[in-house]
């Protein structure tokens, strides 16, 4: 019987995902595998999944289920409860789903492999508070950087983007878009932040990795910051995944 693996979030238009994994079954001749995108508005639709598709060995979750999902599941491994955010499922031998995060891996070690990376020298604006920010969090707390959230509204603990102003941006050197503003199909949009006070100090790091190069990332690099898009994050993320799926 033919493995099955996927992706749920919504929408998936986006996603290179399916693409990746199909390449990598075809490239290491890995037979009988197939992943499949699975969009659904609602987490809960994803127990559906599971019941209409015995052979399912696993799902990556995307925005917006990363956290809904949470209580839908049987089992959540440690880290990703101390995240607080799911990206990866494993269906275990006797059925049950079990939660994982992937993305906190995939973020820490795409970002300390960028050259340009110094943790020593930097604090951090996290831009957007959802599930992938969690993982983005936990990352920065690990490697000793300091960081500020920004969100649409001010709350305690988390700057609104009108606070943003030039002696913050002048102090944190490494913003992080971990919001989806700027995905395919809506390539003209970016972060409302000021990014006239963007210098070539600052590194940003755009985990949309569809387009390529993000509106985000192209008005920093017009202001001599450096970017990088969140392909890497994708590609280490993704082979976690994997390893978890096979991990008996």
């Amino acid at each position: 019987m033919t493995k099955l693996f996927g992706l749920i979030g919504y929408p998936l238009t986006h996603s290179f995902s399916k693409k990746y994994f199909s390449e990598k079954f075809e490239k290491e001749n890995i037979q009988d595998h197939h992943y499949e995108l699975f969009e659904i508005k609602e987490a809960s639709e994803f127990l559906q999944i599971i019941r209409q598709n015995p052979n399912l060995q696993g799902l990556n979750v995307t925005i917006p289920h990363k956290q809904s999902v949470i209580p839908l599941l049987d089992v959540i491994d440690e880290a990703a409860a101390k995240i607080g955010a799911v990206n990866v499922i494993k269906v275990l031998e006797d059925g049950r789903t079990k939660g994982f995060n992937s993305d906190y891996f995939g973020f820490k070690q795409s970002l300390e492999q960028w050259p340009v990376f110094d943790k020593n020298y930097l604090n951090a604006l996290i831009l957007g508070n959802g599930g992938a920010a969690k993982a983005v969090k936990v990352a920065l707390q690990d490697l000793g950087i300091s960081y500020q959230l920004v969100s649409r509204t001010k709350a305690q603990n988390q700057l609104s983007y009108q606070d943003l102003s030039e002696e913050i941006i002048r102090d944190n050197r490494l913003i992080i878009n971990t919001s989806p503003v700027g995905t395919f199909p809506n390539i003209d949009d970016s972060p409302d932040i000021p990014y006239q006070f963007l210098t070539s100090k600052h590194l940003l790091y755009d985990l949309v990795y569809n387009p390529l190069q993000t509106q985000f990332m192209a008005k920093g690099i017009a202001q001599g910051a450096s970017a990088i898009n969140g392909l890497p994050m994708l590609h280490f993320q993704a082979e976690k995944a994997w390893e978890i799926w096979q991990t008996p």
